[in-house]
């Protein structure tokens, strides 16, 4: 019994090891300067573009984009400066982690 409560502690652990990496990539690359999970800042919070793109198949390619070139008019018209400090794979992992904010 013991060992099972051993490894499910070790399992939860490991399994929330990529939402704290995403969100220390989130402050490294300074999304956090204009985005908080739980509230609007300058853009919206994680947890409003998490709610608007839910159950979207291609919600990571196109906010993956946009984190990288920048945009307006999804969330009003301040417009979100291109990223070229972060590139694919980190986009992608950005977003993936936004996603999963609830």
């Amino acid at each position: 019994m013991k060992l099972f409560v051993a490894a499910a502690v070790a399992a939860g652990l490991l399994s929330s090891a990529p939402a704290f990496a995403s969100a220390d990539l989130a402050k490294a690359k300074n999304c956090m300067a204009c985005h908080a999970v739980d509230k609007k800042l300058v853009g919206p919070a994680y947890k409003d573009v998490a709610a608007k793109y839910a159950g979207q198949a291609d919600a990571v390619a196109k906010l993956a984009t946009k984190v990288q070139k920048g945009g307006v008019g999804a969330w009003g018209q301040i417009p979100m400066p291109p990223n070229p400090q972060v590139n694919e794979a980190d986009a992608k992992t950005l977003v993936e982690w936004i996603l999963a904010q609830k």
